[in-house]
């Protein structure tokens, strides 16, 4: 009887170790594109900070994924994801809409994005650039996304008020089952939800509420972003840390060594057709 155990104890440490082992080599090709030297300086220095091979393995993305990026910005996941997905996946970047509200329209397409695009058709040539917003809610055909993935934009959606509105078209756009990624800048839970979020911060338990509302169950959570020292109280709203540094030079090194903002990652799967 001892013998059958000992041996039961060797193979659940062998499978272990297989395990420990293995994962990683499944999300190599996520490591392989943030390792890409087309990348930029600039965001490979937060790389530190956003743990973007973690994060897109727990959302879930595969080399044969359609992934919906909503508001890429600068273009940091973009230098991620188009390559990733250059082979075998299908990658959409949805910017915000020239002609629409405040918000959507600072989050259009700029000359510099363009630029990043056209120096590199080996690896953004397959990019298919949408618009998305209040004004243009269909960011990819019908039910057609694995992942509908947005970092740090609910917020403004809440200040513009149309956080409800766009979660539905997001539920539009994916397919039975899909998966909405949300990475979010983590309000304090003992002060109340300002619905406009102002400060940039959103609570995780408010956030969580709106999601659900709009068609989609909770099914993950990941801490990979978390930050305690970050208490969500600064005197121009999470813009005070970096990469923002928005007070300038006054407490600057104190914002430094603060980091960036503790931020909430969080998986959601779409309900019903």
């Amino acid at each position: 009887m001892m013998r059958k155990y000992i041996l039961m104890a060797a193979c659940a440490v062998a499978c272990l170790t297989h395990q420990a082992v293995a994962a990683p080599q499944s999300d190599s090709f996520l490591q392989h594109a943030v390792d890409a030297p087309t990348r930029t300086d600039k965001f490979k220095a937060r790389d530190a900070a956003r743990h973007p091979v973690q994060e897109l393995a727990f959302f879930g993305v595969r080399p044969r994924s359609t992934v919906v990026e909503i508001w890429p910005g600068g273009g940091y996941w973009t230098q991620i994801l188009a390559p990733a997905l250059y082979a075998h996946g299908t990658y959409y970047a949805a910017f915000g809409g020239p002609d629409g509200d405040k918000d959507e329209a600072h989050f259009a397409m700029s000359p510099a994005f363009r630029q990043m695009l056209d120096q590199h058709p080996e690896i953004y040539g397959r990019v298919k650039p949408t618009v998305f917003g209040a004004h243009h809610p269909e960011l990819a055909p019908p039910g057609s996304a694995d992942f509908v993935l947005t970092f740090r934009n609910l917020h403004n959606w809440m200040a513009a008020g149309d956080a409800p509105k766009l979660l539905a078209a997001i539920h539009r756009a994916l397919k039975p089952g899909g998966v909405l990624g949300i990475e979010e800048h983590r309000g304090n839970t003992r002060t109340p939800q300002d619905p406009q979020a102002e400060s940039g911060y959103v609570r995780q338990d408010y956030a969580t509420a709106l999601i659900e509302k709009a068609g989609f169950k909770l099914v993950g959570s990941s801490e990979v972003d978390a930050n305690p020292r970050d208490t969500a109280d600064w005197p121009k709203g999470v813009w005070t840390l970096p990469p923002v540094l928005a007070m300038g030079q006054v407490d600057r090194a104190k914002y430094q060594a603060i980091g960036e903002a503790d931020n909430f990652v969080l998986k959601f799967r779409k309900i019903g057709g």
